[in-house]
Parts: structure tokens; C-alpha cells; sequence
């Protein structure tokens, strides 16, 4: 998937709301090293979080949201903007955190990120390197 500057998405998909339906101004859009969250219907915010600093994932399927195919990814990050957040009500959620658990993995062996770099409080980036 291809957008207009040229970024190869893996994965983009919308928020979803009443029946599951993407109804909503929240969209994700995943590639090989950053994961984007745009927000907003007037007035637009786009969060990019490299996929090398995220920490954790968690799959949460609660009943409201697995009955319209749904679920929500929170995850936990060493990105100082945006320490915690949620991939919310998006459909093949488990697909989704596993793909994105893989690139996570993927993009930390490429980095040499490991975790005792997360425990410090120095600002160490590895696009330096």
C-alpha cells in the first residue's frame, strides 16, 4: 500500500466505533520502522513513534469489541512524547499485534537496541550510529 509521498504502508486502518464501523477521525498507519497515529477532523495531529522504542504490547478484547471483530492494542513505549498508547477498536487486532510485535523485533536486532538502553535516563538515539 502506497500513499502519495511515497511511504509503503504494511498495515492502515481507522478507529472504529458504533458496530465496528470506521466511522471516526483516528487513523494508523504502520510501516517497516514507524508506526503514525493521526487525530483530529479540523485541526489534525500526527504522532510517529519509532517501532524500535516501543516496550510492550497488550491485546485487550473485551466482550463490546469482540462481538463486532474488534480489539484494542495498548502499548508501552520509551518515546518521551508519547510514553504510553492504544492502537484502539481495529479489526484483526491480533494479526496487527503480532505483526507489529515481529517489526518491533525486527527494527531492535537492526538498531542493536536492547533493553538496558530503555532503563537509562540519557536521550540515546540509535539513528546516530
Amino acid at each position: 500500500m502506497v500513499n502519495k509521498n511515497n511511504i509503503e504502508f504494511i498495515w492502515k486502518d481507522r478507529k472504529r466505533i458504533l458496530f465496528g464501523l470506521p466511522w471516526s477521525f483516528t487513523i494508523y498507519k504502520l510501516t517497516e520502522e514507524k508506526l503514525y497515529v493521526e487525530t483530529g477532523f479540523l485541526s489534525k495531529k500526527e504522532e510517529e513513534i519509532r517501532l524500535y522504542r516501543i516496550m510492550d504490547l497488550t491485546l485487550n478484547r473485551p466482550l463490546s469489541q469482540r462481538i463486532f471483530g474488534l480489539g484494542t492494542i495498548h502499548c508501552c513505549s520509551a518515546d518521551k512524547s508519547t510514553p504510553e498508547f492504544y492502537i484502539r477498536r481495529i479489526k484483526n487486532s491480533r494479526e496487527i499485534k503480532n505483526l507489529l510485535s515481529d517489526l518491533v523485533e525486527k527494527q531492535r536486532e537492526a538498531k542493536r537496541v536492547v533493553g538496558r538502553e530503555f532503563m537509562s535516563d540519557g536521550d540515546f538515539d540509535h539513528d546516530e550510529m
